[in-house]
């Protein structure tokens, strides 16, 4: 014979699940026996003494007030709704729920089936922390990755720059060879002609001079090494400033620059006075490079013009010359090293250092250097020092 069904009153107490009806309210009308096991009431203890939102969490009832009543009102059903049950003891039970809202003799009553999910609990606590070890492993990749790629950018920053000194070295070495080469030749045959016993005196003197403008331009490239030097991989240009007659100082390095290109006019202008605080040994040496520069690649049928000018609070230093303007493609990089150009009588000077060595002098000056070029007006270097030896903004 088939087992005996379990009557009916004995399937509602002892369903698998929580079974409750309640009023609108929320006011308990019916318990089963394997809600009761659960939360750990007698059912005297509920039935017409607690509302089922007594029995929830703080969140449960925020719930209960602003969803649950009202999709019960609206649609007349709700489902699997995750809730927590505040047991007697104390503790916490998750529950998933299902209601339905029934009118009987016109009387509104909520029917509720309750399932204990701690399992499923568990396992949604378990998901959202491996989803988070996952995204914290996410990050930490991602982290080492952006080290990682910054790293590369770095090694690829220092391997170009180590690239470019490599070139940069090759390039020099080449360039000051080749520099050398012309004055080194030029005292060599000068001491072999000196060295006949057949050379007239006066002879003897034009070989003399040429061998010391040669001596001359061999001691300016290999000072232009060491400064160089010294503003590329050392700490830069190193000034000392003392109170100067910018007027005197610069007077007197145009009288030697006279006599250095014998036959070209260098014309000096003087406006303002007033002590200033500069060194009179690298004025001398950044006025020298500027107006070899406009010597070598402005008219020779033109002067090279210098102004000084001094204010309250600046003085400032001006070369002028007229010629072919620099093109407008140098002027980005007119100060970099090895940045040379064409002379007037198309070859080209030096070994390409003088502007930058210049660029440092202001630098070590805290003062401004600006250059313009063009045909109507020549092409013009002006240099704004600070009086008082304080840096000025540059711009």
């Amino acid at each position: 014979m088939a087992a005996d069904v379990p009557k009916v009153d004995a399937l509602y107490a002892d369903a698998p699940c929580g079974l409750i009806v309640t009023e609108a309210d929320g006011c308990i009308r019916h318990v089963n026996r394997t809600f009761c096991g659960w939360t750990g009431y007698e059912a005297a203890e509920l039935v017409g003494a607690k509302r089922i939102q007594d029995l929830l969490t703080v969140g449960g009832r925020i719930f209960h007030q602003t969803h649950w009543v009202p999709l019960l009102r609206m649609q007349g059903a709700i489902a699997e709704v995750k809730l927590e049950l505040r047991h007697r003891g104390g503790r916490t039970l998750p529950i998933v729920m299902n209601a339905v809202s029934r009118s009987h003799d016109g009387h509104e009553l909520h029917e509720l089936a309750i399932f204990v999910a701690e399992d499923r609990h568990r396992y949604e606590r378990e998901l959202v922390r491996e989803r988070e070890q996952a995204q914290q492993l996410l990050a930490t990749y991602m982290e080492a990755q952006q080290a990682l790629a910054s790293a590369e950018a770095r090694l690829r920053l220092a391997m170009d720059a180590s690239e470019d000194r490599a070139r940069f070295a090759e390039q020099m070495v080449g360039i000051v060879s080749h520099d050398l080469r012309n004055p080194l030749t030029a005292i060599k045959m000068g001491m072999q002609m000196l060295a006949s016993p057949t050379i007239s005196g006066e002879k003897r003197e034009r070989v003399f001079v040429h061998m010391e403008a040669s001596v001359e331009r061999a001691r300016q490239l290999t000072d232009d090494l060491l400064d160089f030097t010294q503003a590329k991989i050392g700490s830069g240009l190193s000034v000392a400033p003392k109170p100067i007659n910018v007027h005197r100082v610069v007077g007197e390095a145009v009288h030697e620059l006279r006599m250095s290109f014998f036959g070209r006019r260098i014309v000096h202008v003087e406006e303002g006075e007033g002590v200033s605080s500069a060194d009179p040994h690298r004025l001398t040496q950044l006025l020298g490079n500027l107006v070899g520069n406009a010597m070598a690649y402005g008219s020779p049928d033109h002067p090279v013009t210098i102004t000084t000018r001094v204010d309250a609070e600046h003085f400032v230093i001006e070369v002028h010359n007229w010629g072919t303007p620099i093109a407008a493609s140098l002027l980005p990089v007119l100060f970099e090293p090895m940045t040379r150009g064409i002379e007037a009588g198309g070859e080209r000077r030096s070994v390409g250092l003088g502007l930058f060595i210049v660029k440092d002098i202001m630098r070590a000056h805290g003062g401004r250097i600006a250059v313009r070029s063009d045909e109507a007006s020549g092409t013009v270097f002006e240099m704004v020092f600070s009086r008082h030896g304080e840096r000025i903004a540059t711009g």
